[in-house]
């Protein structure tokens, strides 16, 4: 079974909407804007593209992302991996032709199925709203955390508020960076 992991930039207080800079939010661009960057902190984050297999995005982070990372140089080895697209609305028409192999999925069944089937672990970046899902219905593996100093307020969260039984999550690789940042990296136990 492949190893589904999600990825996200979190405030500590839990938000993940917008931050890179993303239209819409008023606090867009919170990663960059309020915390000095140091390489060292995004180390996490280049190692993801040479352990991914693949990516699964939901649609808003599709839509967002596919404009821009095909000829982005931070992102280049995610331009001809497999991706993954969960959505009931897109068509194959709205999918970009420079970003490789590209399906979309249309259920978290399909996405269940594909976490089945023979390759390396599978990487979602962004996408909220599909993470919310996936957690609920038990299809994450592992969380990639980047933690900033920072309480955000209102936004879009990282986890849903679904009343569920207690899901323990075990640390495997941890750690605080000069800038405040914390790596966190856990796996769902099952």
């Amino acid at each position: 079974m492949r190893k589904l992991i999600a990825s996200a930039f979190v405030s500590l207080d839990g938000v993940v909407e917008a931050p890179g800079g993303e239209p819409g939010y008023r606090n867009s661009g919170w990663t960059f804007k309020h915390t000095e960057f140091l390489p060292e902190a995004f180390e996490l984050k280049g190692r993801e593209q040479q352990e991914a297999t693949a990516m699964l995005l939901g649609r808003t982070s599709y839509e967002a992302f596919s404009p821009v990372w095909p000829d982005m140089a931070d992102f280049a080895d995610y331009k001809e991996m497999p991706k993954y697209v969960v959505s009931t609305t897109l068509g194959e028409d709205d999918l970009v032709s420079n970003w490789g192999e590209t399906t979309i999925l249309r259920s978290l069944d399909e996405v269940a199925a594909l976490k089945e089937t023979e390759g390396g672990p599978i990487i979602v970046h962004g996408s909220a709203t599909l993470v919310r899902a996936l957690a609920d219905a038990d299809l994450i593996d592992r969380y990639h955390l980047l933690v900033f100093p920072l309480l955000l307020g209102a936004g879009k969260r990282l986890f849903s508020t679904t009343d569920k039984d207690a899901q323990k999550l075990e640390l495997v690789e941890q750690e605080a960076y000069a800038n405040g940042v914390q790596k966190q990296v856990f796996d769902v136990v099952r």
